[in-house]
C-alpha cells in the first residue's frame, strides 16, 4: 500500500515539476524544438528502415571497437602493474649487490 502512494507521489511531483518548468520561455522553446527534431527523425527512419538498420549496425561496430580498445588498454595496464610489482625486489637486489661490492669482506 505504501509503495503505491510513493509511486503516485513521484509521478505527480514529476508532472508538477515539468509543468512548472514550461513557464520559462527558453525551456519551452527548446523543448518544442527538441520534440520537433525527434518527431522528424522518427518519421524519417520509419520511412527509411534500411538506413536505420545501417546506422544501428555502424553504431554497434563502433561500440565493439571501443570495447576492444578499452579492453586492450586495461590488459596493458594490468601487465604494467604486474611489472611494477617486481620493481621493488629488483631495486633491493641492486642495492644488496652494490653494498656487497663496496663492503670489505669480514676477516675471520
Amino acid at each position: 500500500m505504501g509503495q503505491s502512494k510513493l509511486l503516485v507521489s513521484i509521478i505527480a511531483g514529476a508532472a508538477v515539476g515539468a509543468a512548472l518548468s514550461m513557464l520559462d520561455r527558453t525551456t519551452r522553446e527548446k523543448t518544442i524544438a527538441t520534440t520537433q527534431k525527434m518527431k522528424d527523425a522518427i518519421s524519417y527512419y520509419a520511412a527509411n528502415r534500411e538506413e536505420l538498420q545501417i546506422l544501428v549496425e555502424e553504431k554497434v561496430l563502433a561500440a565493439k571497437g571501443l570495447y576492444e580498445t578499452v579492453s586492450d588498454n586495461v590488459n596493458m595496464i594490468t601487465e604494467k602493474v604486474e611489472e611494477f610489482k617486481d620493481v621493488p625486489s629488483t631495486i633491493q637486489g641492486m642495492i644488496d649487490d652494490t653494498k656487497s661490492a663496496f663492503t670489505l669482506p669480514d676477516k675471520e
